[in-house]
């Protein structure tokens, strides 16, 4: 899988893209849940209309985008170890390079628009067809850079 226009060579394998990108993936996440889905609550029990109980996890209730705000961060919480077993597990075979830096690079790229995708907007057909779109541009970088780390195997 090497291509003419991405770089290689030695200074690329000790590249930490893939680790700064799960960073980034770990604080959108962070973010996504302090933002929106804290700021929520935490407005709705200072102004005295929820208290601290209020908020069921099994039943998930509020304004619309509150809803889709739970559903992006569990989204986030549901990838995020994914994205991290194939970067650690990257890093300890030496497995690098251009073609995962851009792949963790794109997992990134895709996975914040996807979140604010969801928050943002009503859902309709469109815009899920554009959510579908963006994760899936993720999911086809796992699977390639699963297969990057397959080849290394013995």
């Amino acid at each position: 899988m090497s291509a003419q226009f991405l770089p290689s060579g030695p200074a690329l394998a000790t590249s930490m893209v893939p680790e700064l990108m799960l960073l980034g993936f770990a604080a959108w996440t962070l973010l996504v849940l302090f933002v929106a889905v804290g700021y929520y609550r935490w407005n709705l029990i200072f102004r005295g209309q929820a208290g601290l109980g209020d908020f069921p996890s099994d039943q998930v209730e509020g304004a619309d985008w509150y809803k889709r705000a739970m559903r992006a961060h569990a989204n986030c919480i549901e990838n995020l170890p994914v994205f991290a077993v194939l970067v650690y597990v990257a890093h300890a075979l030496q497995v690098g390079g251009a073609w995962m830096d851009l792949l963790s690079a794109l997992v990134l790229a895709a996975r914040i628009p996807q979140s604010l995708v969801h928050i943002c907007f009503v859902q309709s057909d469109r815009v899920v067809g554009v959510r579908f779109s963006l994760f899936s541009v993720q999911l086809v970088s796992f699977f390639v850079m699963l297969a990057l780390i397959l080849q290394r195997l013995p």
